[in-house]
């Protein structure tokens, strides 16, 4: 189909779908809507203005003055972005909160037909997936109405050396165009110390195996290179495993369907936290 064609249905489709996952937050949540004072919400299936946020706001009946922030074109990274937006608009603004949402349906963004001289494009389709993920992100949590799951204590972003080529989407005239090269899986794997380093020089943790992993799969071959270079037991990686299993690499919301299954493994095992049992963590994505 014709990029129009495909837009025709991403923006129909998208805000709708966004909708059924933020419902679900709220809900859980407990507290009225009335009280999400910001929207952070990123896809990298279509743009439109009015955004995708615009429409949502529609579709759930938030206040007209929610503050809105829309992040586009991210991919996989996306869902690891928004909350560190999230994080600055609730601790920089009294009695926020943020409903963080992501959206994609990669099947109508970048869907093409077979073809053995484009095998880029055909591992592209064989993994991506369709799904959406929301929550909701505050300071000073209100403890008598208020449950929070899950602490963000600092966020970071980091551009890899050489990676220009890694991880490539264009939009063109037949969609959305993914290109991941081969040297991805190694690219990331032989960075990351270096990113978890500086992440928790100030906390004094050096052992990758006292956290708990949210680490985006963006398939098996990069989970399984992680595992390696960073002397991982096999464990720590398993939710990451499961959601690719279940559901696919969504792009920007599978870091948050693995947050979900964590802290539902933990409740099930009766965990002391609903990371496995471990305070402290790592979630991390990577994209274009």
């Amino acid at each position: 189909p014709s990029l129009d064609a495909r837009q025709d249905i991403m923006v129909v489709e998208v805000p709708k779908l966004a909708k059924e996952a933020a419902s679900k937050a709220i809900e859980e949540w407990g507290q009225p809507k009335t009280k999400i004072t910001h929207l952070v919400f990123t896809t990298i299936s279509g743009v439109d203005a009015p955004g995708y946020d615009f429409q949502l706001i529609k579709l759930l009946g938030l206040s007209p003055t929610v503050q809105r922030v829309m992040m586009y074109h991210l991919g996989c990274y996306g869902g690891g972005s928004v909350l560190r937006v999230a994080k600055d608009l609730a601790e920089n603004n009294k009695d926020a909160r943020v409903l963080v949402v992501c959206s994609e349906i990669n099947s109508v963004s970048g869907f093409k037909g077979p073809t053995e001289t484009d095998l880029h494009t055909l591992l592209g389709l064989g993994i991506f997936a369709d799904g959406a993920a929301a929550l909701i992100v505050g300071a000073d949590p209100d403890t008598s109405v208020e449950r929070p799951l899950f602490q963000l204590f600092s966020t970071s972003s980091t551009i890899l050396p050489d990676s220009d080529d890694m991880v490539e989407g264009h939009l063109r005239q037949s969609g959305l165009s993914i290109s991941l090269s081969k040297d991805v899986a190694k690219t990331i794997a032989g960075n990351l110390e270096k990113c978890l380093e500086e992440a928790f020089k100030n906390i004094g943790i050096t052992d990758w195996n006292s956290i708990f992993w949210v680490a985006h799969p963006g398939g098996p071959a990069i989970l399984n290179l992680i595992e390696t270079t960073l002397g991982m037991k096999k464990e720590k990686l398993i939710a990451s495993r499961n959601v690719l299993s279940k559901y696919g690499n969504m792009s920007s919301p599978t870091v948050l369907f693995i947050l979900d299954e964590m802290r539902k493994k933990s409740m099930i095992e009766n965990s002391a936290t609903t990371g496995e049992g471990f305070e402290w963590s790592v979630l991390f994505g990577f994209g274009p």
